[in-house]
């Protein structure tokens, strides 16, 4: 296989809820194939450990504050890149809340707020920021849905919610931006072995009963997540856009 289709080298990749779990795991794999990556979350301290990491493995990188719950810490982040005359090639929208698991009926509006705002509004919003920059000159955007956007889980009514409009956002950005020659796909991971997933791969009875869904019979790690990601973010998925990649372990089959 040729590797220049999955050559990054002088491109951007601005990726969010970078400091663990998928968003660690494709910063650090977009950077092996030699894009600068800039990691953001709520917490830039662990998103400058990330970084350090991908800069100590020979590869460049570098932290910034970004809440995706916040427009205006989305706004600041792109106002910063701006005013520094850089641009980011590659999004990869990441970052993700899920305040709450249990029955729907029982759920506080504000958790309800939070999963929306991060992810629908938080996706929503940092993808428009990018691809006004982006238009004229092309670029990509990656969103991190999940298996929950095809299949709602028990006890996550909102997210598998707020997923599925992932996916919907997925499809009109990727014919509103084909124009402009930016391409739009997501990746849907299925069960992950990360802090996020610990309410679901904690609990031994969920478990035996996932372990019965998932032909693969078993957790996915963020390694394994990562590099659906780097495929849809490289040339090598150059004429794909609007698509929707499970990594489920044939969850969804």
């Amino acid at each position: 296989m040729n590797d220049s289709l999955f050559d990054l080298a002088g491109r951007t990749a601005l990726v969010s809820g970078a400091s663990r779990g998928i968003g660690e795991a494709v910063a650090r794999l977009l950077a092996a194939h030699g894009a600068h990556v800039i990691c953001t979350s709520r917490k830039v301290e662990a998103c400058e450990a990330v970084a350090a990491a991908i800069r100590a493995d020979g590869g460049s990188a570098e932290a910034a504050a970004m809440h995706a719950g916040d427009p205006a810490a989305i706004e600041a982040v792109f106002a910063g890149l701006d005013a520094a005359g850089r641009q980011v090639d590659i999004l990869v929208n990441n970052a993700a809340a899920n305040p709450y698991f249990g029955p729907a009926l029982d759920m506080p509006l504000e958790a309800y707020e939070k999963t929306v705002e991060v992810n629908l509004r938080g996706y929503f919003w940092t993808t428009v920021q990018a691809a006004r920059r982006m238009r004229g000159r092309g670029g990509a955007v990656v969103n991190v849905a999940s298996v929950n956007a095809e299949r709602p889980a028990p006890g996550q009514l909102v997210y598998s919610m707020s997923k599925a409009g992932i996916v919907n956002m997925t499809a009109g950005f990727a014919r509103e931006l084909a124009p402009h020659g930016i391409r739009v796909n997501a990746v849907l991971p299925g069960l992950t072995d990360t802090r996020f997933a610990s309410a679901l791969t904690t609990n031994p009875k969920i478990m035996d009963m996932m372990m019965k869904l998932i032909p693969l019979a078993r957790v996915a790690q963020p390694g394994e997540i990562a590099p659906a990601v780097l495929f849809l973010a490289s040339p090598a998925a150059s004429y794909l856009t609007g698509a929707c990649l499970p990594v489920d372990g044939g969850y969804l089959a």
